[in-house]
């Protein structure tokens, strides 16, 4: 079968070989500068700026300056943020300048990877950064921030809750961080302005998305609305919610799971007719009331509290799907968002007409140059080129990939499933090792909750409930002994670090710019205590054992593959 896909790749395309091997003449380009770049002052490298534009306006393209450009920002990395770009980080730079898509493991540095062709081309146009939430796109600014600070460009970060001036100025830097989400408002709020001056977000000239899967292809038909209130009345809601509740599934309406569908039966039309006094409920007089029942039955029937909802200071608070993140801001249309209030006993807010809407397949399609990396592409990469035009180029792991996939595990039932994993949590705790466990609900992560209480096993729970603690939940959930329980609202990009995150911990205690004494003691302590949990948790394999010589044979290939040398 693999054979089979190779030939017709062959065919009809490059095979993933045939990518690699174009791109590393061009990596060791980039390396060759390496040592002049090192030679260079501190103020010859920043000056590398200016030149690079004075050549650009001379007529030099982006693609001519690559190999120096891309040179320049691994020393700036390295003399700022103390991290130097590897071959591989490089060459997932080049596809992302190329227009592509970089798949690459997780953990192999993709931030960093953004940073040398954000460089190149804010020295052309406007960057934007996209990334999956508000504390990834301010932990990336805050983190990469000083190697374009270095080099003399201006970096900005769009968060929820900014002003528009604020925004305006954050747009007008020469890259910028944010949300797929902030990054779309934004356009539709500028389309929606009286005057041109009062636009914030200038040009779509070159974006990087980060998890481009999730955001391109999970979420891609999810559109962005801003909406304005109607004049539906609250009575009317409230009225409908009572009738729901007299209908039963199976007798008064069916119902399709898979495509979240809901029809009358017969028996349920003639109810409705009765209890509404309608002689036919088809009639065109009785298409609002039809409507507004079925919205009251679907919000009955496919809305469950805590999965698709939360109810939070009497509000019906959208979860993401995808994410499991607050929504706080957006509002289901058609009246469905009333009928959720109206359901749960809450008052009930007007209901909203739809003033601008987008979907983020369409945005994005509107910038001039659009690139992409995450840890999983391959598999949608027909998608990719359909309707983006992008290709995806799998990047090489730095070191040899010695992670064990381990087999699914089917349970006949969830409860047995979940007793199961409280099992396996238990035994992994006792020895100590940190456990993070996915769930794709609040609901499951709750209930597991409850299990482990049972346990007396002590343990955080990540969720949309309690999201404004996921930097502090997330930033250990590595350390000795460490539970987590986490919705998919947690994971991307998120770097949990063995023994905990000294860095984090200390700045939790001390401010590093007004107490930097005590911010350095403490940052010293919990690095020597995130070492000795480091050495708790990761104990050395028997040599003989399978798992080893499995490591070993990989490690060897690897080697030979690299031309590197082998030292067991």
């Amino acid at each position: 079968m693999v054979s089979f896909k190779r030939a017709v790749d062959f065919v009809f395309g490059q095979t993933n070989e045939q990518k690699l091997k174009k791109l590393r003449p061009l990596v060791e380009e980039v390396c060759s500068y390496a040592e002049r770049m090192r030679a260079l002052s501190d103020e010859e490298l920043q000056a590398k700026t200016q030149e690079f534009r004075e050549r650009l306006a001379d007529g030099e393209t982006p693609d001519q300056l690559l190999p120096e450009a891309f040179a320049v920002v691994r020393e700036a990395a390295r003399r700022t943020i103390g991290l130097y770009p590897y071959e591989v980080q490089v060459m997932g730079a080049i596809v992302l300048h190329q227009r592509r898509i970089a798949e690459m493991k997780t953990g192999e540095g993709k931030t960093l990877v953004a940073t040398m062709p954000a460089y190149l081309n804010a020295l052309v146009g406007k960057v934007h950064v996209v990334t999956v939430n508000d504390y990834l796109a301010r932990r990336d600014r805050h983190w990469m921030g000083p190697v374009y600070e270095f080099l003399g460009l201006k970096v900005g970060l769009i968060q929820e809750g900014m002003e528009p001036e604020a925004r305006k100025a954050a747009y007008q830097a020469d890259i910028t961080y944010g949300t797929n989400a902030q990054f779309g408002f934004d356009y539709l709020r500028d389309h929606m302005v009286i005057s041109e001056n009062q636009k914030v977000q200038g040009p779509l000239d070159y974006a990087i998305v980060d998890e481009i899967d999730n955001i391109l292809i999970d979420e891609a038909r999810t559109p962005l609305i801003i909406s304005g209130p109607t004049r539906e009345t609250a009575r009317m809601f409230k009225e409908f919610a009572r009738i729901a509740r007299l209908f039963k599934e199976g007798e008064d309406f069916e119902v399709d799971e898979e495509h979240r569908r809901l029809t009358l039966t017969d028996q349920g039309i003639a109810k409705a007719e009765k209890i509404l006094k309608f002689e036919n409920m088809f009639d065109p007089r009785a298409t609002l009331a039809l409507h507004h029942l079925q919205t009251a039955l679907r919000a009955r029937v496919f809305f469950k509290r805590d999965r698709d909802y939360i109810v939070r200071d009497g509000r019906v608070i959208i979860v993401d799907e995808f994410t499991g993140r607050l929504m706080p801001d957006r509002r289901y249309s058609g009246g469905l968002h009333q009928a959720l209030e109206a359901k749960e006993g809450l008052t009930i807010q007007r209901e909203s007409q739809t003033l601008a809407t987008i979907t983020l397949q369409h945005y994005f399609r509107l910038y001039k140059g659009l690139a992409g990396m995450t840890g999983t592409a391959k598999t949608e990469e027909a998608e990719f080129k359909e309707i983006y035009g992008l290709d995806v180029v799998q990047i090489p792991t730095n070191r040899p990939l010695i992670r064990h996939a381990a087999p699914d595990v089917i349970y006949r039932t969830r409860k047995a499933k979940f007793e199961a994993v409280a099992q396996e949590v238990e035994r992994l705790h006792k020895e100590g090792r940190p456990v993070l466990i996915g769930t794709t609900s609040i609901e499951d992560s709750e209930y597991l909750s409850r299990l482990l209480k049972r346990k007396k096993l002590p343990h955080q729970v990540l969720n949309a409930k309690y999201h404004e603690r996921e930097a502090q939940i997330v930033a250990q959930a590595g350390r000795y002994g460490a539970i987590t329980i986490a919705t998919n609202m947690a994971g991307r990009g998120t770097d949990i670090l063995l023994g905990g995150n000294p860095e984090y911990r200390a700045r939790q205690e001390a401010d590093p710019e007004e107490e930097p004494d005590k911010y350095r003691q403490l940052l010293e302590q919990y690095r020597r205590e995130a070492e000795e949990e480091r050495k708790k948790i990761v104990k050395p394999a028997d040599p003989n054992s399978p798992y080893a010589r499995k490591c070993l044979a990989q490690i060897k290939k690897w080697c030979q593959e690299t031309g590197r040398p082998f030292r067991p």
